[in-house]
């Protein structure tokens, strides 16, 4: 890979990189406090894996305690490590393809530096360098950072080169697994009135929701006596409305009787845990299944990320399985 070739795949990412950098400001390592894993001649600190896992175990340390927080902080600490060791096989292999002539030329950094300038400070470079400040970067020190993401980011593209194309058999297989993710709901615009029983037998409310009913059935609006009647009183001023629902709205007794119903049918008096239930059907729309052809491209595109995200991790796996190293306690 020559110095050209490579400028043009570096300028290529550099969308990718246009997106906020903050997570790359982290604070400057004071001292270095012990080595965490030698990767061939270089080594990753315990500062480096702590300052990469930092928001995720902050964010542990809000939901869990106890043994569930400390073996999920391992597991953080162990994800972080990996990431800096495949991070610095990546910047050892461009170490050796810079050997051969390829280059980051400095107007794509500065380029790439004024884009975070002018999105994140409004152009306010002063602005840009009291923050660095704040972090216990220099700026030197964060050029040197955002040129080694842009080498990362273009390597992990570069040495891998996936198929444009995905096979018809492939994309059908991917829908057929996923056909969940593209099947609608059954729905069904509901209205319901609900009474709460008198704990009186006879019950005088039992008769009065066949009042109700009668009159429902004589042309009142459904809404009307609602609005009047029911006592739930989430739904009592809309008229009972319920809106569109699926079969796991309500219990599977009410959803039994509510998607029993056709368009405009008013439901029998259902007598269910101490209330009785009186339900409309306004209208329906049937379970749909997209057909593939609708879904196709996105399908494709997500095989071919899957392809992508595979060949990158057997490209790491080959970097690995050459290098040194090692991870100490």
């Amino acid at each position: 890979m020559r110095g050209a070739s490579f400028q043009g795949f570096i300028c290529l990412v550099l969308f990718c990189l246009a997106e906020p950098a903050t997570h790359c400001w982290a604070k400057k390592q004071e001292e270095i406090d012990g080595i965490a894993a030698k990767v061939n001649n270089d080594v990753i600190t315990h500062s480096q894996v702590r300052a990469l896992s930092a928001q995720s175990e902050a964010n542990a340390r809000q939901t869990l305690r106890g043994q569930a927080l400390t073996d999920q902080l391992k597991k953080l600490r162990s994800q972080a490590l990996n990431t800096l060791i495949d991070r610095q096989l990546i910047l050892q292999e461009f170490q050796k393809l810079k050997a051969k002539g390829a280059e980051i030329p400095p107007h794509v950094l500065d380029d790439h530096i004024n884009t975070i300038v002018r999105q994140q400070f409004g152009n306010d470079r002063n602005a840009f360098v009291r923050t660095l400040a704040a972090q216990g970067l220099t700026l030197e020190r964060f050029r040197q950072q955002q040129e080694e993401e842009i080498i990362v980011q273009a390597l992990r593209g570069q040495m891998i080169k996936p198929p444009t194309v995905v096979p018809e058999d492939r994309i059908r297989a991917a829908y057929e697994r996923s056909i969940d993710r593209y099947t609608s709901d059954e729905l069904m615009h509901l209205r319901m009135l609900v009474m709460r029983k008198s704990g009186t037998q006879p019950d005088p409310r039992r008769k009065l929701m066949e009042e109700i009913r009668t009159k429902i059935k004589d042309d009142v609006p459904f809404e009307e006596l609602a609005r009047i009647y029911s006592d739930d009183s989430s739904t009592q001023e809309s008229g009972g409305d319920w809106g569109w629902i699926n079969r796991r709205t309500f219990n599977e007794a009410l959803s039994k009787v509510a998607f029993s119903l056709k368009p405009h049918q008013l439901s029998p008096i259902v007598d269910l845990e101490g209330n009785y239930y009186l339900l409309y059907c306004e209208d329906r729309k049937p379970q749909r299944v997209k057909p593939l052809a609708e879904v196709r491209d996105e399908i494709e595109k997500e095989v071919l990320q899957s392809d992508r995200q595979q060949l990158q991790q057997e490209w790491i796996a080959r970097l690995r399985k050459k290098a040194f190293i090692q991870i100490l306690p």
